[in-house]
């Protein structure tokens, strides 16, 4: 339903998006993480026709979102980054606008939107708190319930207890089969929401991974330690992925996937062992692996 290929606009100074690949099933709910900056709303402008490829590709349902940017707005839900609405005009104006530009005849939708979201319209969108405008922004997001739903950082400016209602929302939307682009920097909520998280770092996309795989543990780090240095320096010699070897305590980590975990245990059971304790490596902390410079996760040094 949602297909980028090979994405590429080069705003210059190392900013833009480069060879970016994405494809978001009919259905699925397809998670961009990334921090300000990386990327994600770039894309999501391409994907709404407001920016043109400088090669590559963007389209939505078969339609080509470049030529087709105006049948685009009345099938899609787009959600910004940032909130701009106009000046001069109150809420319930805002909503009638954006009713008259999709077309949508019906107002129960928009209604149970500002009802669950707690907003009241009534007021100069001038003078609305950066919370109130993005609830506004959603209701005009969903009123015409659309099929595909492009959010981008869905859930900043909302408070905590709005924050959750947004997320059991989506919940509900993914429930009715509908196929979700969801941007975010929260790892909580792409957790909580995504069936695939593809990580995109200055531009580029690095990894794409299935949330199945972050909720039972992408890697698994296995740090040991040794009754004697003899047992700690043969065990070094063996053929796994070292990350720590500390000399002073006798203990190693190591980088385990679930195919390499019986290669690890003919290694380790040869050896006397003072200790032993598995972590299995979160969502953040496999980000952190592309982001941080040190390349430190669950204790372990990349450096």
């Amino acid at each position: 339903m949602i297909n980028v290929n090979n994405l590429t606009h080069d705003y210059g100074h190392g900013r833009g998006v480069f060879d970016v690949d994405l494809a978001v099933s009919k259905g699925e709910t397809l998670g961009f993480l990334g921090p300000n900056g990386a990327g994600k709303s770039t894309t999501m402008r391409h994907l709404m026709g407001f920016s043109k490829p400088q090669k590559g590709s963007v389209s939505i349902a078969g339609l080509d979102c470049t030529k087709n940017s105006a049948k685009i707005m009345q099938r899609v839900g787009y959600l910004p980054g940032e909130v701009a609405l106009p000046d001069g005009l109150n809420g319930w104006q805002f909503l009638k606008m954006m009713k008259d530009m999709r077309d949508v005849k019906d107002d129960k939708l928009t209604q149970e939107l500002l009802r669950r979201f707690e907003l009241d319209p009534s007021g100069s969108v001038k003078r609305m708190s950066i919370g109130e405008k993005r609830k506004l922004a959603v209701a005009a997001a969903f009123m015409s319930d659309p099929d595909i739903l492009l959010l981008d950082e869905p859930t900043s400016g909302l408070d905590p207890i709005m924050q959750e209602v947004f997320i059991d929302f989506i919940r509900e939307q993914k429930q009715k089969g509908k196929t979700i682009l969801l941007s975010s920097h929260i790892f909580s909520e792409v957790e909580a929401l995504c069936d695939r998280i593809a990580i995109i770092k200055d531009g580029r996309l690095v990894s794409t991974v299935d949330a199945a795989e972050i909720r039972h543990g992408l890697h698994n780090i296995m740090t040991v330690s040794f009754d004697n240095e003899r047992d700690f320096t043969e065990f070094g010699k063996t053929d796994l992925d070292f990350k720590i070897r500390d000399r002073k305590s006798l203990s190693c980590s190591v980088v385990v996937d679930d195919k390499d975990i019986n290669k690890f245990l003919s290694a380790i059971k040869r050896f006397r062992l003072k200790s032993f304790r598995e972590h299995s490596v979160t969502l953040e902390e496999y980000f952190m692996k592309f982001y941080k410079n040190d390349k430190t996760f669950g204790g372990v040094s990349y450096a």
